[in-house]
């Protein structure tokens, strides 16, 4: 059998690593002095392991809301006795000076941070203590880390220190005492997003060696500092940098270039020519890396259509339909072009090309840009959106991949939730369901849940809950059932305005409860799904479906005033047959509670019963449930009606006619897990129209379903309740005679295996 997409199970170490944080006490850790979490005395972790713990503790923070973050984790990892270091990612404001200082003795080789932005000027001190073996450092997106926190000095007493922590960094305390004088290994280098007020051209002056640079989104108002770097630097990123002649001039001069990335994503007064592209590829011989996404070209530089070379798209650069790219000795390993005319053309010498021309270059676009460009990623998504929604994705396990990624990476972009839960819901629709493996649509449902958990936001909000109707519910939402229903239960609260959202949640609440056990059943019901009463007709669907044998949910029914909801709704919607039919199926839960019967024994709850006997809605559902109430409450006896009207022999003889009344072989709006309750009623002689009706019941079923219902009356025991029946001489001959026909029902279905009625 052929693997399903994604079906590749986790490693062992990631299994492992992800049990020992979820369970740091009961694997390497334990409580200390002032429950301060401490490393065990026996326990030394290599930097493979240090570095694994370190990077999947950041990634179980941001993508699984169950996931507690530790206070003092970064503690751990301060003793260079028992852990070693080596390459750390952090990224997004849970990242704090104290943390860093934490692993500050380690000797870190590669230090990511990304949108960190409750780093201040203390993590600069902090940095200075890596500059002997630190070879790559990125920090982009650390807007406030160049800037001290309320003008407050770099270092600070232990009890002031969560104060301090508190305080936004100000734009005013500038630090100047920073350089990287000493950072002598440091090869690679990103500043994307570095403050106007900080000197680019001071700052990088101690670092000649650097191979790889990112100054995105930098002003660089004198280019010529670049030069320094020309017989070293491999990689330049000047994303979202205005250009100018004489940066290009620069740039054109660093001969040892292998990717330069101009592209941008915001206008500029600079606009691309041919004359420019000729000289970046002319003067850059070693490129295999180009990206000039976002450009527009001032004057044609492609080759005029009728002139393109014939045949398949090719890659060769001399039959380029982009002028300036016959002139590369090989093609490019990547081209960026999204955003421009240019990846349009048929022939382009790379081997991957981003853009919008066709879903390949979709998809390279939100691989390239997720993690660092946000803006463009969420483009590209709905791109992507549009491929799936009116084409067909080909690529179907890549899609979503990345644009799982892009939701874990981006929890708190709201362009990239929306544009991502959308593309989602087309991407796990029927039509792709087949291919895809049970891990990997856990994967989307983890997601939509972060997006529907951070954002309240409408569309987000009904995307996700579109998304999660794909899914086979409640099987593949049950290992997040809880969650679920909390998610749910917030949308359906009175202050929110959207019906239609409203409508899908109370859909999805109704099918999460319909299938699973009495455990989950209470356990929404606890949630306060039961205090739900909005969207009525699916409501009380789903409210019928979670009292099912769950005695503490009806009673939770009851203390919520809901029968007083019951007949404000039967006087509201005199005419909606479904509505009456769940609602009296979900009474005939709490009947079936002997506890709770007499909250049901006044006047008017039974004259009310009494009369829907007679209803012809939805054919014998609404009179067949009524009943059912009934023949529970007269179930009790005599002594327990105790009011002198509406007289119980009068209900029971209505109950008569209207049993009486029904077809037998009428196909039925109704599922029974268990026979329990109807076969309780059998071997009595207090109410014989109440075990009139429960053998009206069992005859019913059992001869419209006989595949269903035979091996599940036989299985409870029902047989032998039904020869009590025959013995009783209260019962009424025409309960013993279907009693008798229910038996041989039973009989003949077992003779005969071949039965296929439904």
């Amino acid at each position: 059998m052929a693997a399903k997409a994604g079906d590749n199970p986790d490693s062992l170490m990631a299994l492992s690593t992800a049990f020992c944080l979820r369970n740091l006490r009961r694997t390497m850790c334990y409580l200390g002095d002032g429950n301060k979490l401490c490393l065990r005395s026996d326990v030394f972790l290599p930097s493979e392991i240090c570095d694994k713990l370190v990077n999947t503790y950041m990634e179980l923070v941001h993508s699984d809301s169950n996931f507690e973050p530790q206070d003092g984790f970064f503690l751990l990892f301060s003793d260079l006795r028992s852990t070693r270091l080596t390459r750390v990612q952090l990224r997004e404001d849970l990242v704090r000076d104290r943390d860093l200082e934490a692993i500050g003795k380690q000797d870190l080789i590669e230090l990511h941070l990304t949108y960190c932005n409750s780093l201040s000027a203390r993590s600069l001190k902090t940095l200075a203590s890596f500059r002997q073996t630190l070879v790559s450092l990125s920090l982009f997106g650390c807007s406030h880390i160049f800037y001290r926190k309320g003008g407050a000095p770099l270092a600070c007493n232990e009890d002031d220190e969560e104060e301090e922590e508190q305080r936004p960094a100000s734009r005013q305390a500038l630090d100047t005492d920073f350089s990287f004088q000493g950072f002598n290994r440091l090869r690679l280098l990103n500043l994307g997003g570095l403050p106007e007020e900080v000197d680019p051209e001071a700052l990088l002056k101690p670092l000649p060696a650097l191979t790889s640079l990112d100054l995105s989104g930098v002003q660089l108002p004198r280019a010529a500092f670049l030069a320094q770097w020309k017989e070293r630097l491999a990689s330049l990123v000047l994303y979202n940098v205005d250009l100018s002649e004489e940066l290009v001039n620069t740039v054109v001069e660093l001969g040892h270039l292998r990717h330069l990335d101009i592209s941008r994503e915001r206008t500029s007064k600079f606009k691309m020519t041919r004359k420019i592209l000729t000289a970046i590829v002319q003067g850059l011989v070693n490129l295999v890396s180009l990206d000039i996404s976002g450009h527009i070209m001032l004057d044609n530089c492609t080759v005029p259509h009728l002139e393109e070379a014939m045949g398949r798209p090719s890659i060769e650069p001399c039959k380029s339909s982009i002028y300036p790219f016959q002139e590369l000795k090989r093609p490019l390993q990547f081209l960026g072009l999204y955003n421009t005319t240019l990846c349009n053309v048929t022939h382009i010498p790379a081997y991957k090309v981003t853009g919008s021309k066709n879903e390949d270059q979709v998809l390279n676009a939100i691989e390239a840009y997720t993690e660092f460009r946000p803006e463009l990623a969420h483009r590209a998504i709905n791109q992507l959106f549009d491929i799936a929604r009116i084409q067909h994705c080909s690529q179907l396990l890549r899609a979503l991949q990345l644009v799982i990624a892009a939701l874990k990476c981006h929890k708190y972009e709201k362009s990239v939730q929306v544009t991502g839960s959308a593309a989602l819901f087309y991407l796990t629709n029927t039509e792709y369901r087949s291919d895809q493996s049970m891990r990997l649509r856990r994967q989307v449902i983890q997601v939509v849940l972060n997006g529907m958990e951070q954002y309240q936001e409408v569309t987000v909000q009904r995307n996700c809950c579109l998304t999660l109707c794909n899914f086979s519910i409640p099987e593949e939402l049950e290992f997040q059932y809880g969650r679920v229903n909390l998610l749910l239960l917030k949308i359906l609260e009175p202050a929110r305005q959207d019906e239609s959202i409203q409508r899908i949640a109370v859909h999805l609440c109704n099918a999460l409860v319909c299938q699973v056990d009495n455990h989950h059943k209470e356990a929404v019901g606890k949630m306060g799904f039961v205090k739900c009463d909005q969207v009525m007709e699916f409501s009380w669907s789903a409210l019928w479906n979670i009292t099912d044998e769950t005695p503490d949910n009806c009673q939770m029914f009851l203390n919520c005033r809901g029968m007083s909801l019951f007949l404000d709704c039967l006087k509201e919607f005199p005419d909606k047959q479904e509505l009456h039919r769940n609602m009296l199926g979900l009474l005939g839960n709490v009947a079936e509670v002997r506890a709770l019967r007499p909250q049901l024994l006044t006047p008017q709850f039974i004259s009310v019963f009494s009369d829907l006997l007679d209803s012809k809605a939805d054919g014998i559902e609404v009179s067949y449930n009524a009943c059912g109430v009934l023949s529970h409450i007269v179930f009790d006896g005599p002594e327990a009606w105790g009011m002198e009207e509406p007289l119980r022999d009068t209900v029971m003889d209505k109950m008569m006619a209207a049993i009486q009344s029904w077809d037998v072989t009428s196909r039925r709006n109704i599922n029974y897990r268990s026979f329990e309750p109807i076969l309780r009623l059998l071997p009595q002689s207090i109410a014989p129209v109440s075990q009139h009706w429960a053998t009206w019941a069992l005859f019913n079923l059992v001869s419209v379903y006989p595949s269903k219902y035979c091996p599940l009356l036989v299985k409870e025991g029902g047989i032998v309740l039904l020869e009590k029946v025959l013995e009783l001489q209260t019962s009424h001959e025409e309960t013993k005679d279907m009693a008798r026909k229910v038996m041989e029902q039973c009989e003949n279905f077992k003779e005969d295996p071949m039965e296929t009625a439904r």
